[in-house]
């Protein structure tokens, strides 16, 4: 393969890969796709609540597994399995009863989220190989169709609802969609040979340059260096502010005076943020590399936090929106900020399996924002929370200062 050719492969596959993850990025729809089984079996929100915590757990577990199972039988057929089960997951959904909520635990949370975490880890540590010199954009722009899923099919499957299709329909459509979408984005995956010439990272200033030279760290040995477990809590307190907001975000909007068109319209707003803060981020990574970015990313947390408390004591709307607009852009840096972190930090020759685990994080993540629903349910206000959650942004912040080396 010329180097013109492989240069063209690694934007096609680029292209066709964040079309893949804007489909596996409907997990993230729980708030929209749950609502036919609160209306038509009655299940209660905290039975429907523990289902997205578990489908977090496996979506990390399917990480793991992706990682072990690219090794083993090759990027193509782990992510046919991936696809498989993930359409598999979603389609049968579509066929549940009313009989026992533990059923929907498997077919989504089991089946699907482990389909969409082995692809998600396949495809970035597949594709972000072939981007040396924009590893940043790279994984910018998969995060961004990933974080784009809730706004865009969200909203088709909300419209599917309500049509003749209804909710079974709409959830076996999906199935067989996340099936063909990542079935074939899988067929044309491929690792790049290790004599493959590639663009290189073009050289830094000297104030963007790290202080250490990159080595390629086995997961046995990132584990036992105290940068991982710094930016694996740096990760889970940030993440958590997003994660919490975008669970309330539109209860959040009506308190403070919204009407219910604007609050669902915000929801949406949050969505596109989240899209542009991982692009945005990535871009970042490229030209002022890791420290600045980081810095950046953890401050923008700390704003949004406090932005939107601000908003919660003053009663302001427009305050509010501002609020969840930074609050958007702020979760959109965390899985970018993961991605290039471990890169920059450990290398690329072990990048799947390392990933895999930083990206566990988001199990932590998950259950300190069911933690701020019930001090939400405690205190009837949502003043503990966001006072909570600005917490945990600060302590992101001192944990990001002091990681210095690998």
């Amino acid at each position: 393969m010329s180097n013109n050719v492989k240069n063209s492969y690694r934007w096609i596959i680029l292209a066709a890969s964040v079309f893949a993850m804007l489909f596996a990025g409907i997990i993230y729809a729980w708030s929209i796709l749950k609502v036919p089984f609160v209306e038509d079996f009655g299940w209660k929100v905290n039975e429907l609540s523990l289902n997205f915590t578990l489908t977090m757990c496996s979506f990390c577990l399917g990480g793991l597994l992706g990682s072990f199972l690219s090794r083993k039988i090759g990027v193509k057929a782990s992510g046919l399995g991936s696809a498989l089960m993930a359409g598999c997951g979603m389609a049968f959904t579509g066929i549940l009863d009313s009989t026992n909520v533990v059923v929907l635990y498997f077919t989504y949370a089991v089946l699907a989220g482990l389909g969409i975490g082995i692809a998600y880890n396949v495809v970035i540590s597949t594709v972000t190989a072939w981007f040396p010199d924009k590893k940043g954009f790279c994984t910018g722009a998969l995060m961004m169709g990933f974080g784009a899923s809730s706004l865009i099919l969200g909203n088709i499957a909300d419209l599917a609802f309500k049509s003749n299709l209804g909710w079974r329909g709409t959830y076996i459509c999906l199935g067989i969609a996340l099936f063909v979408v990542l079935g074939v984005v899988s067929l044309f995956l491929k690792r790049p040979q290790d004599d493959a010439v590639l663009p290189k990272s073009k050289k830094k200033g000297k104030s963007c340059s790290e202080d250490f030279e990159q080595t390629d760290y086995t997961t046995k040995e990132m584990l036992k260096r105290s940068s991982f477990w710094r930016a694996f809590l740096l990760l889970a307190f940030a993440a958590a502010v997003g994660n919490s907001v975008i669970s309330f975000a539109r209860d959040l909007a009506l308190s403070v005076g919204a009407k219910v068109t604007l609050a669902t319209t915000l929801v949406g707003v949050l969505a596109v943020c989240n899209g542009l803060g991982r692009i945005i981020t990535g871009a970042l990574f490229d030209y002022f590399g890791r420290r600045k970015t980081m810095l950046f990313a953890t401050i923008l947390t700390i704003v949004a936090a406090g932005t939107t408390l601000l908003s919660v004591v003053t009663d302001s709307l427009v305050i509010c929106v501002i609020g969840l607009c930074l609050t958007g852009l702020s979760y959109g840096t965390c899985p970018t900020v993961a991605t290039a972190f471990v890169s920059a930090f450990y290398g690329q020759k072990h990048f799947a399996s390392n990933f895999s685990i930083m990206n566990c994080h988001l199990i932590c993540t998950s259950f300190m924002a069911t933690a701020c629903s019930n001090l939400l349910n405690s205190f009837g206000s949502y003043v503990a929370p966001f006072i909570s959650l600005l917490i945990l942004a600060v302590m992101a912040l001192m944990l990001n200062l002091s990681i210095k080396r690998p």
